[in-house]
């Protein structure tokens, strides 16, 4: 959540810094600022609501600064407002600051420092570092060792908490200094100047070589260098990251929204992810980084994850339990690192993130490592702080991923879980290797039958979606990998539409759920073929007789559904295990439709960022 950009060169900063923060909206989106280097001190313009309103405003002004920071904010203290927006800055206001993430003893610091006579203009957490970068500074300047790279260095290691930062001062012009702690922060060199950024997407005009720093180190920017720096403030030469993915995957290629670009994108995630997984009839996943042996003595998975990335790990769990016959559990990552888990040396913990920057999920990861487990990580993000604290990572293919609603992410997710649970029956002795060969055969088909969902589904997904636009509540019912779907469909309903949306495995309806049932109620349900169809049909018929517009997702050929059901959505025939993949789409498209109906701005839905690296 939040963005963070920055740039020193020999261009004018403020279009940079604009660009920037543009591409990385989708992190944050209710307050957005800059601070440009203009005659001899620093000019700060933020304002209220999205990055469009602050180009406006800044088409007023007069900055012509080559050095400058800015910032897309998605609150957590303090409320949307010009005074809370990124940079803070000092009491002298020559110093700025750009943060990601959240300082948990903010309030302790803020007392601090009022008492020793800082002034604060904001609600934030942020503006303690630049009080305290501020003190540090202004101390050595007095002593003739001004150092910003080392005042930032004394003034985080006052900080608990999460952190991604850009700082710049007047007194150095030309230069911005930039940590990290569990908070990304990217660093790169090109088109005459240096960038920073906490996505990549920020920077991919100007450079594919970066520096994604590690936790503890930092980078000062200058216009024809950067230093690199580690936790002690020796210098060191970084790993440089090459991207290979261009920037028109975060442009719209001609769809209306990210999010329909990103759903049409998902037979291509599915291919991309399975590519170079099956050789001679085994699977191979080598960056599980776990031998035959060790694999063999798994006796117990977790999958930790949170929201999206959670229902995929619901999927996975059917599949593991029935293909490897392990035990296994899904966990919300913010639960499992405060309770007490049953964790061995045969113990694998999956943690999936999409952004692979998840603070629960992360924190979750170092528990389990620290008991002992093997940690294995699903995300969509090369050299995210998942991929780099796990033993092992599949990258789920999906490239940049923009609407906050994730759908090629979660789909990437379920097809790298799948692998993951054909990979633990392979070594369990589970599945022969000719079952191995026909499962994997299936589940690349699914790309095809995607395609045709897409391709044949819109007329009766418009007419779903007609039926549900007024609607102020709504229930997603299944069972088995039908209840794992629907509560991935509950999720995206109420996340881009704002149509309360809650989930239940439809045998729980009788327990309490269908007490909401009147005229015209929407009943979502999964009805494809499977063993507990006919369980479905039963549930559907409850809720139909008490008025319910029903609304299903069934396999195709399948007409007596009609009899049950307002509305009938038909994927293609698939074997039961693979169900949530082709299911989980017209959900997904059910979801768009209704938000597009309903005026909502499907792409960055109200109170969500894209990342959340903070509990």
């Amino acid at each position: 959540m939040c963005g963070i950009v920055g740039y020193t060169g020999e261009a004018s900063a403020t279009p940079i810094l604009v660009e920037g923060l543009t591409r990385m909206e989708y992190r944050g989106y209710d307050s957005a600022g800059v601070a440009v280097e203009q005659d001899g001190g620093i000019q700060v313009v933020t304002r209220k609501g999205k990055v469009a309103e602050l180009a406006h405003t800044l088409g007023h002004f007069e900055m012509t600064g080559t050095c400058g920071i800015g910032h897309t904010r998605w609150a957590t203290h303090g409320k949307p407002s010009e005074a809370n927006a990124h940079p803070h800055t000092s009491c002298a206001g020559d110093i700025a600051v750009v943060h990601n993430g959240i300082i948990e003893n903010f309030a302790e610091l803020r007392e601090d420092l009022i008492a020793r006579g800082h002034v604060f203009k904001s609600e934030t957490d942020t503006e303690v570092v630049a009080h305290l970068v501020e003190e540090a500074f202004h101390r050595m300047l007095a002593d003739g060792s001004g150092d910003l790279r080392a005042a930032v260095a004394e003034a985080t290691s006052q900080l608990v908490g999460a952190y991604g930062l850009a700082v710049m001062a007047e007194q150095e012009p030309g230069t911005i200094v930039v940590c990290r702690k569990d908070s990304p922060i990217v660093v790169g060199r090109g088109n005459g100047g240096s960038y920073v950024a906490s996505d990549i997407i920020a920077m991919i005009d100007a450079t594919r070589d970066v520096v994604v720093l590690a936790d503890g180190q930092m980078a000062r920017l200058r216009p024809d260098a950067i230093e690199y720096f580690d936790t002690d403030g020796n210098p060191i030469e970084p790993e440089v990251t090459h991207v290979d993915w261009d920037i028109d995957v975060a442009e719209k290629g001609g769809y209306p929204d990210f999010m329909l670009k990103e759903i049409h994108e998902q037979p291509r995630v599915i291919r991309d992810t399975l590519a170079g997984r099956l050789s001679a009839g085994s699977l191979v996943i080598d960056e599980l980084d776990m031998t035959a042996e060790e694999l063999n003595l798994v006796d117990r998975v977790y999958v930790i994850a949170c929201g999206t990335s959670y229902h995929a790990g619901l999927i996975a769990k059917n599949l593991i339990e029935s293909w490897a016959r392990i035990p296994c559990e899904v966990e919300v990552a913010s639960e499992f690192r405060y309770r007490n888990p049953i964790i061995t040396p045969t113990t694998l913990v999956v943690a999936v993130s999409q952004s692979g920057e998840t603070a629960d999920t992360l924190a979750a990861i170092r528990d389990a490592r620290v008991k002992g487990a093997k940690v294995f990580g699903i995300t969509n993000v090369v050299g995210s702080p998942v991929a780099r604290e796990s033993d092992g990572v599949i990258y789920t293919k999906a490239n940049k991923e923009i609407a906050v609603a994730s759908t090629k992410s979660f789909l990437g997710q379920v097809v790298s879980l799948t692998l993951l649970a054909m990979l633990l029956g392979q070594s369990q002795g589970e599945l022969t290797g000719g079952q191995v060969k026909l499962l994997f055969s299936e589940l690349a088909d699914t790309a095809e039958q995607v395609e045709r969902i897409l391709a044949e589904c819109t007329d009766s997904v418009d007419e779903a979606a007609e039926a549900m636009v007024d609607a102020a509540s709504a229930l997603f019912i299944g069972r088995g990998m039908g209840a794992a779907t629907s509560y991935e469909g509950a999720l995206k309903m109420k996340e881009i539409s704002y149509l309360h949306a809650e989930a239940y495995a439809a045998g729980e309806m009788k327990h309490g759920p269908i007490a909401l049932i009147d005229e015209g109620f929407p009943v979502v349900a999964i009805a494809t073929n499977s063993a507990v169809y006919d369980k479905v049909v039963s549930n559907l018929q409850e809720s139909r007789a008490r008025g319910a517009c029903i609304i299903a997702v069934a396999t195709e050929g399948d007409e007596d559904i009609k009899k049950h059901a307002d509305h009938v959505i038909y994927v293609p025939k698939v074997r039961d295990a693979f169900s949530p993949i082709t299911a989980s789409v017209p959900l997904q498209l059910l979801s768009r439709a209704v938000a597009v109906k309903r005026g909502c701005d499907v792409d960055q839905p109200r109170n969500l960022a894209k990342s959340v690296t903070v509990e």
